[in-house]
């Protein structure tokens, strides 16, 4: 039996998908993002107030809250990283679409396959995904080690695969000043962006601290404790360099 083991769920999202989204956040992630702000999704095992769901069970908790999706609302799976859980991921879209509910999945695209033979899953995930909201995190495979742990080399080939096959995307890149804030990054990452046929969405989320108090909790070490959110002028350059403003949104959100 699939079971998926969830972090927690929000019933009214408004910033991950369009609509009013149910959303669930799964535990598990391989990436350990220096200004990542729900370090408790880390650990893949199930944590003291998560819940371990099958695919139906999930599905009939959000299900409860349909008559505030509307016309364009639906299901957002995030994380941790909810790719780890393919299988429990796919199931529970497959259940969604059959209920003809629009479905969202909030990636960074970490455990995305390098080789074509081993993206059978993920081919019947992408199936029933309506909208991938996928996380580019840094451009420059060297700083995205040193960023996240992890080289960005299948992050990178999975919005192209995407891209590819036609389907919906919004990239999201956080702005974090003097870490991810470069001009020949933000210049390259807006190139690298610009040649994906399916992007609906571009967009800042500007760096905040807010997660601090969870790494004191968790006894994790905080490496950007001076970096400070940036400033609207901030933001607007990096939006001017990465050509944000070239995408021109979503299902009228």
């Amino acid at each position: 039996m699939i079971k998926g083991i969830i972090n927690s769920t929000e019933s009214f999202g408004s910033v991950d998908g369009p609509g009013v989204r149910y959303l669930f956040f799964m535990q598990g992630c391989r990436m350990r993002c220096r200004y990542c702000h729900n370090p408790e999704t880390w650990n893949c095992s199930l944590q003291e107030d998560g819940l371990e769901l099958t695919p139906e069970e999930a599905f009939e908790k959000a299900w409860r809250f349909k008559n505030y999706w509307k016309r364009n609302g639906g299901i957002t799976v995030s994380g941790g990283e909810a790719l780890l859980q393919m299988e429990f991921v796919t199931e529970l879209f497959r259940i969604a679409k059959k209920h003809n509910v629009h479905t969202a999945l909030d990636t960074s695209g970490e455990p995305f396959p390098e080789e074509e033979k081993d993206r059978e899953q993920f081919d019947r995930l992408m199936e029933v995904t309506d909208l991938f909201i996928l996380d580019l995190k840094e451009i420059n495979d060297e700083r995205h080690r040193a960023l996240t742990g992890h080289s960005n080399k299948n992050i990178l080939a999975m919005a192209s695969y995407l891209s590819e096959h036609g389907k919906d995307m919004w990239i999201r890149h956080v702005l974090v000043p003097e870490v991810t804030d470069s001009e020949e990054d933000l210049k390259e990452l807006g190139s690298f962006v610009s040649t994906l046929k399916s992007v609906k969405r571009f967009e800042i989320l500007p760096y905040h601290s807010l997660g601090v108090p969870k790494y004191e909790k968790l006894g994790i070490p905080y490496t950007l404790e001076d970096t400070v959110t940036p400033s609207k002028s901030e933001i607007a350059r990096a939006e001017e360099l990465l050509g944000t403003n070239n995408y021109k949104g979503y299902l009228n959100d």
